[in-house]
């Protein structure tokens, strides 16, 4: 009953502020499939994981880095919130709790990248998001992100005792492309289709990403 009350408290508050203070752009090429899916995304920014809880009628779970889980009340209500916590050294614990999560019925949100990506561009992929999409078998819907760089608060911070950069997006066109629903199946221990996977979904995020930031631009 608590967690049901703190979800509904945090996306009206979510769906507030993003209506306030953001120029919200959807596209969507095709319908979600039923069932659980495997969203992966860039990550233009650190606010990307609150955003996207709007777009999806069902709760979510996102993988976040585990610093994010170290912050005060914050870390607390993510973990009421069945959000993934990311650690690194515990890639196959992580996971083995995202594939149970998607098993369960809940739909799963990865950024490939593993990190925030530059302003000029992309990460490579690691090898989570298809390790996970060949270990589950659910349909992965690739989703691009973009932003007005001016509207991006990138802050240097310390987090678990290193040097590390917030970038909160706080206002302006946000512009975001879901694509096609793409599946995979074969060997989860086969680093060549590992790699070939993620580069694949990878390519499809740049592209979707690519056609937000072209909406994106419009919009300032």
């Amino acid at each position: 009953m608590l967690s049901k009350l703190l979800y509904l408290l945090g996306r009206i508050f979510i769906t507030m502020y993003v209506r306030l203070m953001l120029k919200l752009d959807v596209r969507l090429h095709e319908a979600l499939p039923d069932g659980p899916v495997l969203f992966a995304l860039n990550h233009p920014s650190t606010t990307d994981p609150i955003f996207i809880q709007v777009l999806f009628p069902k709760p979510l779970s996102v993988m976040i880095t585990n610093k994010a889980f170290k912050i005060p009340l914050l870390g607390a209500y993510m973990r009421k919130m069945k959000q993934i916590c990311v650690t690194p050294g515990q890639g196959e614990q992580v996971l083995e709790e995202a594939r149970q999560a998607l098993e369960s019925g809940r739909s799963v949100a990865i950024f490939p990248e593993g990190l925030i990506s530059p302003s000029d561009g992309f990460h490579a992929p690691r090898s989570g998001v298809a390790r996970l999409a060949l270990k589950s078998g659910v349909p992965v819907v690739p989703v691009g992100i973009s932003l007005v760089e001016k509207g991006c608060k990138r802050i240097p911070v310390e987090l678990d005792g290193e040097p590390d950069v917030i970038a909160w997006y706080l206002r302006g066109p946000y512009a975001i492309t879901i694509g096609k629903p793409l599946r995979f199946s074969g060997d989860p221990s086969d680093k060549s289709l590992v790699k070939q996977t993620a580069e694949h979904i990878m390519e499809n995020i740049r592209q979707l990403a690519h056609e937000s930031r072209q909406r994106a631009a419009r919009m300032v």
